[in-house]
């Protein structure tokens, strides 16, 4: 097979043996495979792939039909539709995947959509609800909202019945957000006045969370899931975290053992996939690009007014 490689911090398209499904592995051929910030961070060096995952293989989260199986699974059969969060390697014209981590592919649903749906519903879905125990009637901030988690976390927060408030620096992405089900989309200044929040997702990094600290309600709970915009270190003033009663938490999928991330495909399984099979959420899809020309998709992942995913495909 072919697929996008690592080599000396650049992309290149070269041959790799096929892979061979373990006794509870599914071997599927990539249709499509979403971008994301960890890619970009694995190129640069600053982000190694786990243990038993291709070093040099980037890719998040993948999409295509079953091909091969092992002796021991029984969810999946030749032919079916399959998407999952994986661990790396999915940038791939194959990959194989521990059969509990996938997830079926719904009908009608594009490989392009389905291509960008794992990791960032699963990572949202995780942050929001399984961390953070976002309740109905509960108020959301959402920072950076216009990317792919912060787009899959207006919709199935607004689903779930929480009132939504969407940080996006980009005004002519405001609209977009709100049509997601943002009760407001803003600039970051005014967002914070719209306050106060029982929950903030938060996707900008250290320099975003003093802010979203001083508008927490008492007894708000923040998620960090990406620094990439804000910075990884941050001051804060412990005295307002304890008179909020706050709570500051974070995570990535990534490195957390297989029967954790089959539990998160589990919850995102029971929970969003029905909505996204009816239709009631989507992946805005930015761009896509054929596989075989992910320098130029890397390139403008890691430029600024994108609205949702940017998705690999087939290669030409």
């Amino acid at each position: 097979m072919r697929a996008v490689t690592i080599v000396d911090r650049k992309l290149e398209w070269a041959s790799h043996p096929d892979p061979r499904p373990g006794d509870n592995e599914i071997v599927v051929a990539v249709r499509a495979a979403g971008l994301n910030a960890a890619d970009l961070m694995q190129r640069a060096g600053f982000y190694p792939a786990p243990p038993g995952v291709p070093a040099d293989i980037p890719g998040l989260e993948l999409a295509g039909e079953v091909v091969a199986v092992g002796a021991k699974t029984s969810r999946f059969a030749l032919g079916d539709q399959v998407m999952a969060v994986v661990g790396g390697g999915g940038q791939a014209e194959m990959a194989a995947i521990d059969e509990r981590c996938a997830m079926a592919v719904p009908d009608g649903v594009s490989w392009e959509e389905a291509g960008g749906f794992p990791e960032a519903f699963s990572t949202a879905h995780d942050a929001l609800f399984t961390q953070c125990e976002l309740a109905m009637g509960e108020r959301l901030l959402v920072t950076a909202a216009a990317g792919g988690v912060g787009t899959a976390g207006v919709q199935i927060a607004a689903i779930a019945g929480a009132t939504v408030v969407a940080s996006v620096r980009s005004a002519d992405r405001r609209p977009a957000v709100v049509s997601l089900g943002a009760t407001a989309a803003v600039d970051p200044e005014e967002a914070l006045r719209l306050g106060p929040f029982d929950v903030a997702l938060e996707l900008v990094g250290a320099s975003s969370i003093p802010g979203v600290l001083d508008v927490l309600a008492t007894g708000g709970r923040i998620v960090v899931i990406g620094v990439s915009g804000g910075g990884a270190r941050a001051e804060l003033d412990l005295m307002t975290l304890m008179h909020r009663r706050a709570r500051i938490s974070a995570s990535t999928l990534r490195a957390r053992p297989l029967l954790g991330k089959a539990s998160v495909a589990t919850a995102v399984e029971a929970h969003v996939l029905p909505h996204f099979a009816s239709g009631r959420i989507r992946v805005p899809v930015h761009a896509t690009y054929p596989m075989d020309r992910a320098a130029d998709a890397y390139e403008a992942f890691a430029a600024a007014g994108k609205l949702g995913k940017i998705v690999l495909v087939w290669p030409s």
